[in-house]
């Protein structure tokens, strides 16, 4: 007999609130990325085509000209307006898009499991690079205030960042209620300074015609495409709209965008294209220098808050797309707390917080300027802004329904674009990139590891495996002693016998009065309906068979699932059950698949795995853990 829950049960997602607070909302998390960008972005790509020369009329227009139309592409046509409606029950990010590609193409397909290995990757390395080139180029603003504080910029970078990891682990819902306001103050002050200045020579407007980026690519060869590697600094953080739509829903975010944060940045760009225009020696930090200096150091203080603001919300980030990898099997499970009792979202990693407070100070340390990081941060972001153009002609073709001519049409000329700027930022392979791809090629060997040797170890436990019915057929014919109470074994195929219930048989020769073989399987959605939640399936007198389903952005809360479970009639005391749990120790094979360096490697990442009991939130006090030795 197989029955499903069938009740309605309080849903996990986000509450419906008010438009206007979503969209206030969105303008705090969601664009403080690209809303930081006026920092640096004009800056770098101006003077990097200057080549330490006063920047020419030519330069500063088509310079210009490419941040406007790289906005107007990549970000407002690519993301908002046609990505965001890609959405996977309501989510976005890259994770999310390979997993509705694999969905719709009814299999796991190996170059998007790839393409999502890629992006995830790189999405973790601009959660490192993010932090620290926009702390750094805020506090850099103390350096035109105070010449004599020049020095005190990487301590008091190193400060900030210290203190803002520090605070992850006590939440982040107290601050992140101001968020919004402080990011309206933001792109409002830039939109202030870039009314001011667009007076100094208004004849910058010109740049809003493409002519102008075109004739400068074609007038400065390789210096026009390394110039466009800087360019892409503008559109960075575009990404993060698409990674944030479950939060605040489609609409909220393209209102956002099209009516505040675009027209404001844009402003902005212009404001300082004018002001250069007129004062090329503004160009050694044009965003700084459009204010007068009595206003410059609220304007730091202004600017440390909106890149602080920035970094929680790529760090934030980084913890849902580790859970989501976790939940989909490309990585081992990590410790997960909850900083919030209302919100299942907020939540902390306490280990790869570490990794990336790790991995922020060495990059501030190792380039200590944000000219210097700019050369790291482009490629990150390109890659994955790559890797989800494509997997995007997977959704149009396949999900919703387009030929594949016409869905290529639309795609590939986004691609291209995205190509364009990965190109150009290759180039500065030596000069910083490597930072980000080296990153990314460990993160993707990590997960090769994984997944390789998980595929190994199932193998190899299935050929010692015995068919649960056997063992059923065995007991009924020769019983064994049989305790009161109820015990669930935990496994992941339920038509085999768990090693759990194998050792208790065998060592301890007792079978308990019912037995629950539970299987924990994760969805190729972020969020299962509670409907779907439980599936039970009674074997035998004493046996029956539990399915629970997560979605791979849920949190799996084996206790309260199996509250469910009374619906369906089991009826269990917490109190008297008890859950096996198998442990194995692992052990190099010199015959295992892999190389030795990547058996050693898969066996680290084994051990250092958070605690099932911990991951699943099971009761402590009622389980039982039966260890066992495997090879691999």
């Amino acid at each position: 007999m197989v029955v499903s829950v069938t009740s309605t049960e309080a849903h996990d997602g986000p509450v419906t609130t008010g438009f206007w607070a979503l969209t206030l909302g969105s303008i705090g998390v969601v664009f403080g990325d690209i809303g930081t960008s006026p920092l640096y972005a004009f800056r770098e790509a101006v003077a990097g085509a200057a080549h330490g020369e006063p920047p020419t009329r030519i330069i500063v227009l088509g310079v210009l000209s490419m941040i406007l139309w790289a906005l107007l592409i990549v970000v407002t046509a690519k993301y908002v307006l046609l990505l965001l409606r890609a959405d996977n029950n309501g989510e976005g990010g890259t994770l999310s898009l390979m997993a509705l590609g694999q969905r719709a193409l009814g299999r796991r397909s190996w170059p998007l499991l790839a393409l999502g290995v890629i992006g995830a990757s790189m999405f973790i390395g601009d959660s490192m690079i993010t932090p620290a080139i926009s702390v750094l180029s805020a506090v850099e603003g103390l350096k035109l205030a105070t010449p004599a504080l020049e020095h005190f910029v990487v301590p008091m970078t190193v400060f900030i960042l210290v203190a803002l990891f520090a605070v992850q682990s006590s939440g982040t819902a107290r601050v992140a209620s101001a968020f919004g306001p402080v990011m309206v103050a933001w792109f409002s002050s830039l939109a202030a300074m870039g009314i001011v200045h667009i007076s100094d020579d208004p004849s910058v407007l010109a740049a809003i015609n493409p002519w102008y980026a075109v004739q400068f690519l074609l007038s400065h060869g390789t210096i026009g495409l390394v110039t466009l590697g800087a360019v892409f600094l503008a559109v960075t953080g575009g990404e993060a709209l698409y990674a944030d739509l479950g939060h605040f829903g489609r609409k909220p975010i393209q209102a956002a965008w099209l009516y505040f944060i675009l027209p404001s940045l844009l402003i902005n760009y212009f404001g300082q294209g004018a002001l250069v225009l007129s004062d090329p020696a503004a160009i050694e930090n044009s965003f700084y220098r459009m204010v007068p200096d009595i206003l410059l150091l609220p304007l730091v203080g202004l600017a440390t808050a909106a890149t602080v603001i920035a970094s929680q919300a790529v760090i934030t980030g980084a913890y849902s797309l580790t859970r989501q990898a976790v939940q989909l099997g490309l990585l081992p499970r990590f410790e997960v707390r909850y900083t919030s009792e209302a919100h299942a979202g907020q939540i902390y990693l306490p280990r790869v917080n570490r990794l990336l407070l790790i991995g922020v100070l060495l990059l501030v340390l190792l380039f200590r300027t944000s000219s210097g990081l700019a050369s790291a941060y482009g490629i990150a972001v390109s890659t994955t802004m790559v890797a989800d153009g494509i997997m995007g002609f997977v959704v149009i073709w396949k999900v919703w329904g387009w030929r594949a001519a016409t869905a290529a049409a639309l795609i590939v000329p986004f691609v291209v674009v995205d190509m364009t700027f990965f190109s150009a930022n290759l180039l500065k392979l030596f000069e910083g990139a490597w930072v980000p791809l080296l990153f990314g090629l460990a993160m993707a060997i990590l997960i090769w590891t994984w997944r390789r040797g998980t595929a190994i170890l199932t193998i190899k436990t299935r050929r010692i495996e015995v068919p649960l019915r056997d063992l059923i057929k065995t007991l009924e014919k020769r019983p064994p002693h049989i305790v009161k109470g109820t015990a669930v074994f935990l496994t992941s195929d339920p038509n085999f016998v768990p090693t759990a219930l194998l050792h208790n048989l065998k060592h301890n020769k007792v079978l308990h009065e019912h037995n629950v073989i539970l299987t924990i399987e994760t969805a190729q959605t972020p969020r299962v309906d509670p409907s779907e939640r439980v599936r039970m399936e009674t074997v035998s007198e004493r046996f029956a068979k539990v399915r629970l389903r997560f979605g791979f952005m849920e949190s799996p809360n084996v206790p309260k699932a199996l509250v469910i479970a009374r619906k369906l009639g089991w009826q269990f005391d917490i109190m008297s059950t008890s859950f096996f749990v198998s442990r194995r120790a692992l052990k190099p094979s010199s015959q295992s698949g892999m190389p030795r360096w990547q058996d050693h490697l898969f066996i680290a990442m084994s051990r250092s795995a958070n605690d099932a009991t911990d991951y699943f939130q099971i009761p402590t006090g009622r389980v039982v853990e039966v260890g066992t030795q495997v090879t691999i």
